[in-house]
């Protein structure tokens, strides 16, 4: 169990030789260590293979400082780490406490209340507790590594310094997508706990309705079409909002010209207003010359609106067929990723190699209708449908490209979800539903107010852990798997 890399039986004899009381504490720290460096040796491997690759293809030699850098960025990723204040410490000191409190706290209630309370709930409480206490410890330790990007130096206000004196002030918020992840989570188990009383009640009653049983399978696709709205308005119009790696991945999914972005984004704001020349012609009329269209098109004096063909970027006229390009060109694009992906994790022979090419093409149909979803929600607020409800006039035309057709391609792509496995939706709900949280919060705040954020995580996560331990399936997805593999004692 410390390591999924080994044979059962060679996990067996390594649990084996380590106390009970600390195994919990190193199979997190493995996990939390390999999570943190193999995505990033991964890459470093897929990046010096590429270079290498070039410079082949320019020169028969090989520069030896490539093979030096390349040792040096390993050694860097892998003693990275080791750090102190790095997620494989934090994941071994909130599993590790929790485990190791609960031994303490639960010999100290039952010497408290003996007698006065009964097993279950001496039991539940030291879990919790000592989750709570472990959680707050290990999330503090994380906060305390001092981050470029949550730091700011500025002139010292301060009556008594000099004038060129400056002082820097740190801003709370790096841990903000790891605390919103634990207080959905948390959120999840509660909710989906009281439903579950709720539908055995009614069971036994005989008062299960098909309304309720609709509801049950609607919720997962509703949440997750809802926060990818949300990410999707984000990603549009305040990136920002996102995290970089997330915002680069759907930047690459889209394949859209930023300029059309940008084109839209100033109608919102309006910089762009249909019918007045603000100096905002040359933007879309560059791509107006590269896609060689009448360069009237990308004037708003003289398009009101620019055609809808601009956001099809070469597709042609037809927002039909724009939509079946899309789709095409996404399939083959997602194809690429989780049919590799597929195969490594399939058995290699005829009955695994089906079953990878299935779950691949059933995620890139999912993937590709969601980028479809969201150029053809676009396009009908823009030409469909939007003019013959809205109106044609100026105003009505700014009104739509100010907003009104990316938030018709927002409420649409998550829908796309219906084309997944139950299971996958569910995955999939509990993985953009924080990240959508997010753009709603700030991404920096002041540090005094940084307890609520600590607040929140460690009450979170110990509704969740204490709930593996007792109803691990009620902890849907993975998370309750791997949690409940390595709290096992």
């Amino acid at each position: 169990m410390t390591s999924s890399l080994l044979p059962p039986r060679g996990r067996r004899k390594l649990d084996e030789s380590i106390p009970p009381l600390l195994r919990p504490l190193i199979r997190a720290y493995v996990l939390g260590y390999a999570s943190t460096v193999a995505p990033r040796i991964l890459t470093l491997v897929l990046q010096h293979v590429t270079r290498r690759r070039k410079v082949k293809g320019a020169s028969s030699v090989t520069k030896p400082h490539d093979s030096e850098s390349f040792v040096v960025s390993l050694q860097r990723i892998l003693c990275g780490g080791l750090d102190l204040q790095r997620f494989p410490t934090f994941c071994a000191a909130l599993v590790g406490g929790s485990t190791l409190l609960e031994v303490l706290l639960g010999r100290a209630l039952s010497r408290l209340w003996t007698g006065q309370l009964p097993t279950l709930t001496r039991n539940r409480l030291s879990r919790w507790l000592s989750t709570f206490i472990a959680a707050w410890l290990s999330l503090r330790l994380l906060q305390s590594k001092k981050s470029d990007g949550f730091s700011e130096t500025i002139p010292s206000t301060s009556a008594s310094s000099d004038s060129g004196k400056q002082e820097t002030i740190r801003y709370a918020g790096r841990t903000l997508d790891l605390t919103l992840f634990a207080a959905i989570r948390a959120l999840d188990v509660i909710v989906g706990e009281i439903w579950a009383q709720r539908r055995r009640r009614r069971t036994a009653a005989g008062q299960w309705t098909q309304i309720e049983s609709l509801v049950s399978k609607l919720t997962d696709p509703t949440i997750f079409a809802a926060s990818s709205a949300l990410v999707m308005w984000a990603w549009f119009y305040s990136p920002s909002q996102l995290p970089k790696s997330y915002t680069k991945w759907i930047s690459s999914a889209a394949a859209v010209d930023p300029r059309l972005i940008e084109a839209l984004n100033r109608c919102r704001t309006g910089q762009l207003l249909y019918g007045e020349d603000t100096g905002q012609a040359p933007l879309l009329q560059s791509m107006c010359v590269e896609y060689k269209w009448p360069p009237e098109w990308g004037d708003p004096v003289k398009a009101i609106p620019f055609p809808c063909e601009v956001v099809h970027m070469g597709c042609g006229p037809s927002c039909e067929y724009h939509a079946l390009s899309r789709f095409y060109r996404s399939f083959k694009w997602s194809m690429a990723t989780y049919l590799p992906l597929n195969l490594l994790a399939r058995k290699k022979n005829l009955k695994g190699v089906r079953a990878a090419f299935l779950s691949a093409a059933r995620s890139s149909s999912f993937l590709a209708a969601f980028i479809t979803l969201f150029y053809y929600g676009v396009c009908l607020a823009r030409t469909r449908l939007g003019p013959h409800v809205i109106g044609k006039d100026q105003q009505s035309r700014q009104t739509i490209d100010g907003g009104l057709c990316v938030g018709s391609g927002c409420f649409l792509c998550g829908w796309s979800v219906l084309l997944e496995k139950a299971a996958r939706r569910k995955e999939l709900a509990l993985f953009v539903t924080p990240r959508a949280m997010a753009t709603l919060l700030p991404r920096r705040y002041p540090l005094d107010k940084q307890w609520r954020e600590t607040f929140t995580f460690a009450i979170s996560t110990a509704v969740v852990f204490t709930c593996v331990r007792e109803n691990q399936g009620r902890v849907r997805g993975m998370l309750g798997k791997v949690l409940g593999s390595v709290l096992e004692a």
